[in-house]
């Protein structure tokens, strides 16, 4: 199952992030989103943990709980397409106006 994690610490490691997440079961995967051009932390991350009842634990037990001086945000991560549905950036505009 994998799990977002949201308001980070930019100074969080994958490292602390896996320590806290294995007090709940086996961690398949830590990976600290970076911004692409500056490789910078964007403040999120992704965990995967092999059993679905340990992710769920690790939810409960590690949601609201502080990590370098910042409140975690930790839930199920939604499937891709649910997150390119929420608006925000769109096309269309431009050209030239005729008054």
């Amino acid at each position: 199952m994998n799990i977002y994690i949201g308001n980070l610490s930019f100074n969080t490691t994958e490292d602390q992030l896996r320590q806290a997440f294995e007090s709940f079961g086996e961690v398949s995967s830590v990976n600290i989103i970076t911004d692409k051009f500056s490789g910078k932390p964007r403040g999120f991350a992704f965990v995967e943990m092999s059993s679905q009842d340990e992710a769920n634990a690790a939810i409960t037990g590690l949601n609201g709980q502080d990590m370098d001086g910042r409140e975690m945000n930790v839930n199920e991560a939604r499937p891709r397409a649910d997150r390119a549905d929420r608006g925000g950036r769109g096309g269309g505009g431009g050209g030239r106006r005729s008054w």
